[in-house]
């Protein structure tokens, strides 16, 4: 196939099919097909540690290490899935929901009242009702069970059983989802940590007031804060606390704006010229 020789002209008007959705459409759209794996996953999560505990409990237990160097890594596959995968996970939620707060249905400061009030009450409630039950026992130091949505089924959900609820809902749902998960990892940072290690806390705390700064002065390198985001990762770790609020925080700290007209015409051009 041979392109034209002479530029691409510029009408001023961009495509745009019947079809198109919002970045968060898309998003939500991608979810349908992750909440199949996950409902699949979850049932044979079920069966298997309700038919064969000794073979479950070992396969969350084995260890797969890395080495560079001299230094060796060893992590278990729950410990990698629930401290590494985990916040990648979040860091997703937290860049769409900075897209949000930028450039779609949260540029309105006043839209953000409602569905934080409705995460917090909805963390107040069910720990209350637990504390009602368990108070008096030894288990009412498991309140914090309580408290957490599950957000990649509360999304997953929304993505399969909602297709037709307007924009607005599933924005309104995700920043739910976003201000249950702040405030449960800081509970659990603070509350369910065993051991707290003050030098490794310190360091990743410093690093992301470094990551703070260059968001203040401007820095939209995505390396930069991809590797500060790795060494807090690090750091949190080995201090003792749930490294998976760093993914959400470092998804919230992501610029988002409208792409230029130039942009939006030259990638116009190319659709029609490939099309």
């Amino acid at each position: 196939m041979s392109l034209p020789s002479s530029p691409i002209e510029l009408s001023g008007r961009t495509e745009r099919g019947r079809d198109a959705r919002s970045p968060l459409h898309a998003f939500l759209r991608t979810e349908t097909g992750s909440a199949v794996v996950l409902l699949v996953a979850t049932l044979t999560a079920l069966i298997w540690a309700n038919t064969v505990p000794p073979s479950y409990t070992s396969f969350w237990s084995a260890r797969i290490s890395v080495q560079a160097a001299a230094h060796i890594a060893s992590f278990s596959i729950r410990d990698l899935i629930n401290n590494g995968l985990m916040a990648l996970f979040f860091f997703v939620i937290g860049l769409e929901a900075r897209r949000e707060f930028d450039v779609g249905e949260l540029r309105e400061r006043r839209r953000l009242t409602l569905p934080v009030a409705a995460g917090v009450s909805g963390m107040l409630i069910p720990i209350g009702v637990y504390l009602a039950f368990n108070a008096g026992h030894p288990s009412v130091h498991g309140w914090g069970a309580a408290m957490s949505t599950d957000t990649a089924f509360a999304l997953g959900m929304s993505a399969t059983f909602g297709r037709r609820l307007p924009p607005g809902l599933r924005v309104f749902i995700l920043t739910i989802a976003v201000t249950d998960d702040l405030l449960a990892l800081a509970v659990v940072a603070g509350a369910y940590s065993s051991r707290i290690e003050a030098i490794p806390l310190l360091t990743a705390l410093a690093v992301f007031t470094t990551a703070l700064l260059a968001h203040a002065l401007g820095v939209h390198r995505a390396a930069v804060y991809g590797m500060l985001a790795v060494v807090a990762w690090v750091a949190l770790a080995q201090s003792g606390v749930d490294p998976v609020i760093i993914g959400l925080a470092t998804g919230l700290l992501a610029y988002a704006a409208p792409a230029s007209r130039s942009d939006l015409e030259r990638a116009s051009g190319l659709f029609r010229l490939f099309r």
